[in-house]
């Protein structure tokens, strides 16, 4: 008989209860519910609504029961944030959005503290200032009594999975986004915890990806008259997931998670952590089976949904086809910019930052929205080469194709670009990598797919990508690429 799973898949912007059907060789997809995630910002505080995804996600299940029903669920999530539950298990604050200001120089206090080598050899994670890590310390350091009066820290989807269960998990793929778990050991870092005045009684232990959490309360059960049905620990991170889903079936691959953020990385079975790998600045994060997920974070399409959104605050409405289509007509290599600059990861007037950084490194400045929307576009290509470069740098491997994953398989042009860019087939698809791959973990925990091999054949089975070949000379684009690390300092 087929098996019916529900994925809750949270992104930064929005969120989906998402069907999957397994008749035993393919998997169907069937969207049941599409909410907004729409932070909130508070005096000066930047809040995730958290009560609202909660309220949407039981929407979820209720319009998921009512189109036929679902054997368990699944929560997927962004990385790093966190929830804070007092003594008697309640909430404390809504959680607080990565994006917030509260982490401004905390990177340099941490590293004055532990060492930057240090945290780097023991955790083996890139240096971001929106880690948990810097988080936290920021919280031990201007609000300790929040700590001293908490019973536990649940990361997003353990935390979601607690509001439906009552249990308490930390999963392996979140809990390895903290820059606090040892990726060799796969436990907490109790003794960097424990220097920077982080109380290590706050952590649930870590569990794989794929354990049964729990069932449904009684309380939930009642609220939305549904069974006890299995809450599963799927690999929470979104990231995560959408590795599992990757169509590869070599050993040896290269991903981009492409959304708001570009995820670009390869999985490994043991971590890569030495100087080189530092001196980089890449990821050892944790991944399905206990992988290793070997990467970098980009900022990616935040950089032009974040200029739509400026144009539209300045009355000039563009669909994402106008953005392109003015992009393409504009003189190509012409600008560049370093998408993972600073002043490009915060809201705001993204296109006046990117003309005073095209004016400040010599190229003059950007003023038509085809001339800021060639720039982004051929700046994030030019970025996955730079990454694409140093990722076989530290692993010794040559890669011969690029799978590209998630909602940017849509954007033509940036995968014809990024073939463009590193000389590399694209194989894009499948666009629904985060939800097939919280489906295919549930699945696996169900024991109706065997392994992580034979879900991803399932993958194949079920949706066909397209691959996109370099087309033009390769010549232009090395020398294009010279200007833009020289651009860049890269």
């Amino acid at each position: 008989m087929a098996k019916t799973v529900l994925a809750i898949d949270l992104g930064a912007s929005n969120g989906r209860a998402i069907l999957g059907k397994f008749d035993g060789e393919k998997i169907a997809l069937t969207e049941v519910h599409r909410f907004e995630n729409n932070p909130v910002m508070l005096g000066s505080v930047f809040y995730w609504d958290i009560l609202h995804l909660l309220h949407e996600i039981k929407q979820g299940l209720v319009k998921g029961r009512n189109s036929g029903g679902f054997d368990s669920i699944g929560i997927d999530t962004w990385g790093v944030d966190f929830g804070i539950l007092d003594a008697s298990g309640q909430l404390m604050q809504n959680p607080i959005h990565y994006r917030d200001n509260r982490t401004v120089g905390m990177v340099e206090e941490v590293c004055d503290i532990v060492g930057r080598d240090a945290l780097y050899q023991s955790t083996g994670t890139q240096f971001m200032n929106l880690n948990t890590i810097f988080q936290l310390y920021s919280l031990a350091k201007n609000h300790p009594d929040m700590l001293e009066r908490s019973s536990g820290i649940l990361l997003m989807p353990d935390l979601l999975g607690y509001f439906l269960t009552g249990k308490r998990a930390a999963e392996y793929s979140m809990a390895s986004t903290t820059q606090m778990m040892n990726p060799r050991t796969g436990d907490w870092n109790r003794e960097i915890m424990e220097q920077l005045g982080i109380p290590t009684r706050l952590f649930p232990d870590i569990v794989r990806s794929g354990t049964v959490l729990g069932t449904l309360s009684r309380e939930v059960q009642e609220e939305l008259v549904l069974d006890p049905v299995q809450v599963i620990s799927v690999a929470g991170h979104d990231t995560a997931s959408a590795v599992v889903a990757t169509p590869a079936t070599d050993e040896d691959f290269i991903y981009i998670s492409c959304g708001t953020w570009s995820l670009f990385g390869t999985e490994l079975q043991e971590p890569i952590i030495n100087e080189k790998s530092l001196r980089y600045n890449v990821t050892n994060e944790g991944g399905y089976d206990n992988t290793i997920r070997f990467l970098k974070n980009i900022i990616g399409l935040w950089l032009i949904q974040e200029t739509r959104r400026q144009y539209r605050r300045e009355g000039r409405e563009y669909s994402y086809n106008d953005l392109e289509k003015h992009a393409l007509a504009a003189e190509p290599f012409r600008y560049f910019i370093d998408p993972d600059a600073p002043e490009f990861g915060v809201p705001g007037n993204l296109p006046r930052r990117i003309r005073e950084y095209c004016g400040k490194t010599g190229q003059g400045e950007p003023q038509t929205v085809g001339e800021i929307m060639r720039c982004i576009y051929e700046s994030i290509a030019m970025k996955y080469r730079n990454v694409y470069d140093l990722l076989g740098d530290c692993t010794g491997k040559i890669y011969r194709h690029i799978h590209m994953i998630g909602g940017g398989t849509k954007d033509n042009l940036l995968c014809q670009m990024t073939a463009e860019s590193t000389g590399c087939d694209v194989v894009a698809g499948p666009i629904e990598a985060t939800a097939l791959g919280n489906i295919a973990v549930q699945l696996m925990a169900l024991g109706e797919i065997e392994n992580l091999a034979q879900a991803r054949q399932v993958i194949i089975n079920s949706f066909q990508p397209v691959t996109y070949a370099p087309r033009e000379e390769h010549d232009v684009w090395e020398k294009a690429y010279g200007d833009f690390c020289k651009a860049t300092n890269l």
